[in-house]
């Protein structure tokens, strides 16, 4: 079930700009039980949706990781995306004209904040698990420091602590299309769909890697010289974006991105990655390039008693939306562990 959470009141970010007021569409499965402790919080990436049985469809669902008949399960779409939360394209109330390019884009910190005041209004207390990859590893990650006893397990999948020049690189050579496409100045929602749909292209390098193209987009022909598959799919790809996305989300949601650090205004990034008290499990994907497993061995080497796990994909950082099978395996085997850790200390006691 899909609903849409309003916060009337001003809502400030890191920035300094205050928002008079935001909204946030925000997707249920299952029923949250009598004491409020069944609660799993999913978050998605960069231009997902709040409805993770759509884009996890391996992990979210009846019989799967997260199983709505056990659990509570809950996934905001971020704010700045175009699935219903305060976003470029909504009237900005104090102009009644739409933000367009003045929308003022929020820091992974500031969208963890505005899920604070939907969690409140709902009366959750408790996270029992907490799971994001990418983007939402980020978000998940921020919060798990912000609110130290909130969560009893947090799952953060191929992200970082805080956003490696190589990303941000990535992130501005994709904007950079968006500028350069004749229509960006314009003040409409169709604006930039042309350089969007480029910077999507140029964002696949990152997701996939060279051994994923070898085995998905190699020619069955040496004779061809034109029309190459591997070019007909960063074309597709752009194209279909531009069906259900707009430029102006997509070039603030990078800044966002950009803008994660979980250092920022506190003693440092170890510091920070300390004060997380949530049972750890961080897991990276061996082939991904663009948050190479450096970045997970970083967080569960400071987050106090984290575990880590390595899975194996040839579908580079995309791999921890298709590899269904290893993640919940994982996951699993982690939740048994710290479950029996728990039942002994419990004995002992």
């Amino acid at each position: 079930m899909t609903e849409t959470f309003l916060y009337k009141q001003s809502f400030k970010l890191e920035s300094g700009i205050a928002l008079p007021q935001l909204h946030l569409a925000y997707t249920t499965y299952g029923q949250l039980n009598e004491i409020k402790d069944n609660v799993v919080w999913v978050f998605h990436a960069l231009t997902a949706n709040s409805d993770a049985a759509e884009w996890w469809p391996g992990l979210v669902g009846k019989g799967k990781l997260f199983d709505p008949a056990e659990s509570f399960i809950i996934c905001v779409n971020m704010p700045g995306s175009c699935y219903g939360s305060t976003g470029p394209l909504d009237n900005n109330p104090e102009t009644g004209e739409s933000y367009y390019h003045h929308f003022p884009f929020f820091t992974t910190r500031d969208m963890i904040r505005s899920y604070q005041l939907l969690k409140e209004s709902l009366g959750i207390t408790k996270i029992k698990i907490g799971a994001g990859g990418s983007m939402g590893g980020q978000q998940l990650v921020e919060w798990a420091i912000e609110e130290p006893a909130l969560f009893e397990t947090i799952i953060p999948l191929a992200t970082n602590a805080f956003h490696s020049p190589w990303g941000i690189g990535f992130n501005a050579s994709q904007r950079l299309p968006i500028e350069a496409d004749e229509t960006w100045k314009q003040t409409n929602p169709q604006a930039g769909l042309n350089g969007m749909k480029a910077a999507r292209s140029l964002a696949l390098l990152s997701y996939r890697n060279y051994q994923t193209y070898q085995l998905s987009q190699s020619e069955t022909t040496i004779d061809k010289i034109n029309y190459f598959k591997s070019e007909s799919y960063q074309r597709y790809q752009g194209e279909k974006l531009a069906n259900r996305f707009n430029a102006f989300s997509y070039y603030f949601l990078s800044k966002s991105m950009d803008a994660h650090h979980v250092g920022r205004n506190r003693i440092n990034t170890i510091a920070a990655l300390q004060q997380i008290k949530a049972k750890t499990l961080v897991i990276s994907i061996s082939s991904d390039i663009l948050f190479p497993p450096a970045e997970q061995q970083f967080l569960a080497e400071h987050i106090p008693g984290a575990n880590y796990k390595a899975i194996t994909s040839d579908y580079g950082h995309d791999g921890f939306l298709l590899e269904f099978e290893q993640i919940a395996t994982a996951t699993r085997e982690f939740l048994s562990i710290t479950k029996t850790k728990k039942l002994t200390t419990q004995s002992i006691n």
